[in-house]
């Protein structure tokens, strides 16, 4: 078994276990490093909008491929654990854009269905399944539906049968789990792990997102946290300058990480 392939089934193995997998997004190989030096810290996931941020490029497939390819690149260098990334929709060609990520040592990825009809969209599941097949890797693609993103105005009882329905679809087209973001709560939870099964559902962490231990007792798979780690990061930085202008300095509270 190739390093690629092994470090797939492991994710792979951590998503279907009952435990929750959490995974705080990173964005560089500092914020990979630092991330990965913590203890009991078992899977990276890249972010896309931290990665199009720092250089300097709007979210939503602004920044080239190839550029966000080898930022990728150079994180899974760095590290020994499974590298999940995020890929936004695909860059027009998803399951092309898979084969690359896998061909440098990527082991899952974030796919956004967009909205796009639901018959093209699961096609664009199964086209990335074969192409991991082909590879000969458990990819866990993380098939991302955007029906809470995008249906903040809608009835929420219709969202709600949308994501269930659009996720249904996915995980029949081969994807292992599927990515509801958006501020969920408990009965929504409840009632999409009830219809798919433990272990299929991932979500952000963001503010209002039920505790940990609840989600795992409901049967979420994962938790990952988006562009959320990299804005702790620039919070902290932009206090720190508020308190330099402020007569202060860094906190006494500061660690050394390289």
């Amino acid at each position: 078994m190739t390093e690629t392939a092994s470090r797939a089934t492991t994710l792979l193995d951590l998503h279907r276990a009952p435990e929750l997998l959490t995974v705080v997004n990173v964005w560089d190989v500092v914020s990979a490093r630092t991330v990965a030096a913590v203890g009991r810290t078992r899977a990276l996931a890249t972010a896309s909008h931290s990665i199009a941020a720092t250089y300097g490029y709007e979210d939503g497939e602004n920044i080239p491929l190839d550029l966000m390819l080898e930022m990728v690149r150079r994180i899974v260098d760095v590290t020994d654990l499974p590298v999940t990334a995020d890929l936004e929709g695909g860059y027009g060609d998803p399951a092309g854009t898979v084969r690359r990520a896998i061909g440098i040592g990527v082991v899952g990825a974030n796919i956004e269905d967009q909205m796009r009809p639901l018959s093209e969209a699961a096609a664009n599941v199964a086209a990335i399944m074969k192409v991991a097949e082909q590879e000969g890797v458990d990819f866990v693609l993380n098939a991302r539906t955007d029906a809470f993103a995008q249906g903040r105005d809608r009835d929420q009882g219709e969202v709600l049968a949308d994501a269930i329905e659009r996720g249904r679809a996915y995980l029949d087209a081969g994807a292992p789990v599927v990515f509801v973001p958006g501020r969920l709560d408990e009965e929504q939870i409840a009632a999409i792990v009830d219809a798919w099964g433990p272990q299929k559902l991932t979500l952000i962490g963001i503010p209002g997102t039920p505790p940990l231990a609840r989600l795992e007792e409901l049967g979420v798979a994962r938790v990952s946290y988006g562009p959320m780690s990299q804005n702790v990061a620039l919070t902290a930085l932009q206090q720190l300058v508020e308190d330099v202008h402020g007569g202060g300095g860094v906190p006494s509270t500061m660690r050394i990480l390289n």
